[in-house]
C-alpha cells in the first residue's frame, strides 16, 4: 500500500526494510489476493510485542521526520503505555531489554496489555511512521507454515489458505532473517548492548533505552 495512504516520513528506511517490503509485495501477489491487509485493518496494530534494537533505531529515524506535534502525540502515548507496563512489571524500570525475560513472562505482559494500540496508530487507522515501521510489521499478513500446514497470519485471516506460498519465498524469508540477525549483531557491538529486544512502546522512547540499557549492565 502506498506511503501516501498510510503515513509518510521524508527519509528512507534502511535497505533491509525496503527489501522486506519488496518480498512482502511479491509474496502477496503469489498468494493471489488471499492476504487481507488493507487500509483500516488494524488487527495486527493492537497489543504490544517485542521489537529489535534495529527496529528502535529505524523508528527513531521515522519519528525525526515527523512534524513536532505529531511526534509528540506518538511519544506521549508511548510514555503512558510504558508507565502502565512498569506499574505491573517493575523489572522494566531497571531495563527495557528482554534478554532475561522468559517466554512465559513476555506472554503475560502481552496478555495484560493486549488492548493497547501501537503508539503510532492514528485515529484514522493510518500508521504515523509507516515508512519506518518494524520488520515484523512489514511481513505480517503472509500465512505461516507449521509442520507442513498453512495457517492464517492473524485473527482476520483465520482461514487455511488455498494457495501455499512457494518454497522460494520461504527460503528468501529465511535469508532476510539471517540478514536481520547480522545487522542486529553489528548494532549491538557498536552500542555495547547486551540485549536485542524491547517491547514496542519503548521503541518510541529511544533516549531512555540508550541511557538505561545499552551497555549499562
Amino acid at each position: 500500500m502506498p506511503d501516501s495512504l498510510l503515513g509518510h516520513t521524508p527519509s528512507n528506511p534502511p535497505p533491509l526494510y525496503r527489501t522486506t517490503d519488496h518480498w512482502f509485495q511479491r509474496a502477496t501477489a503469489a498468494l493471489l489476493g488471499e492476504v487481507p491487509c488493507r487500509l483500516g485493518c488494524t488487527s495486527c496494530c493492537i497489543g504490544p510485542f517485542p521489537i529489535t534494537l534495529l527496529d528502535v533505531q529505524t523508528l527513531q529515524q521515522g519519528l525525526a521526520g515527523l512534524p513536532p506535534t505529531h511526534r509528540h502525540q506518538i511519544e506521549q502515548r508511548a510514555i503512558e503505555q510504558t508507565a502502565a507496563m512498569e506499574a505491573v512489571f517493575p523489572q522494566l524500570t531497571h531495563t527495557e531489554q528482554l534478554d532475561e525475560w522468559t517466554d512465559q513472562d513476555i506472554d503475560r505482559l502481552v496478555t495484560e496489555f493486549h488492548h493497547d494500540p501501537c503508539p503510532a496508530l492514528d485515529a484514522d487507522g493510518r500508521c504515523g511512521v509507516y515508512s519506518h515501521r518494524p520488520l515484523v510489521c512489514r511481513s505480517m499478513g503472509i500465512p505461516t507454515d507449521d509442520r507442513g500446514l498453512a495457517h492464517g497470519a492473524c485473527e482476520i485471516q483465520t482461514f487455511i489458505p488455498i494457495v501455499r506460498l512457494p518454497i522460494a519465498f520461504r527460503e528468501e524469508e529465511d535469508r532476510l532473517a539471517q540478514e536481520e540477525a547480522a545487522s542486529l549483531e553489528t548494532l549491538r557491538q557498536a552500542t555495547g548492548s547486551r540485549g536485542e529486544e524491547v517491547f514496542l512502546p519503548y521503541g518510541f522512547l529511544a533516549k531512555r533505552a540508550s541511557d538505561r540499557s545499552y551497555g549499562s549492565r
